[in-house]
């Protein structure tokens, strides 16, 4: 399946209908317990914040994304999913892969907080050969032979 990374902000998201579509679409999949909010005011409230989203693109439909947001040098990633129709097909595997080598292309490390990586998440960067370095309430996403410090 040739996924390739499509990044969601608030341009895109205004300009693009099928992105909108879809991305709601992704995130309706979730686990309600998964979103701080009903999908539509997860969404706004998270670009509205400056944020973005990073999304798996197939065949001109979104069908992952992994929020992010970006403090200058670090990405922090949560509320990750993919949605129910293409899930086991290597899809989430994919799309972290995928951030993981945009985030170094831009020189940052990979975090996410701890309450929002639920022990499916953490088998899955794990089989992606990530190191979870917990600290304090996060954990730093690192890939073996780099110093938990260095970006990306």
């Amino acid at each position: 399946m040739p996924v390739t990374l499509h990044p969601v902000d608030r341009g895109a998201w205004e300009a693009d209908a099928q992105a909108r579509s879809d991305l709601a679409r992704i995130y309706a999949d979730a686990p309600a317990e998964r979103l701080p909010a009903p999908v539509d005011a997860f969404i706004e409230q998270h670009l509205a914040a400056g944020h973005a989203f990073l999304c798996a693109r197939f065949n001109d439909r979104l069908i992952g994304a992994v929020a992010r947001r970006d403090d200058g040098t670090a990405w922090w990633l949560s509320h990750f999913c993919v949605r129910k129709p293409t899930r086991r097909r290597g899809v989430g595997t994919r799309l972290l892969a995928l951030v993981g080598q945009a985030a170094a292309g831009e020189g940052r490390r990979l975090c996410a907080e701890a309450s929002q990586l639920q022990m499916a998440d953490q088998v899955l960067l794990s089989r992606l050969g990530y190191r979870l370095d917990r600290d304090g309430d996060h954990y730093r996403l690192v890939l073996p032979g780099q110093s938990p410090e260095a970006p990306r």
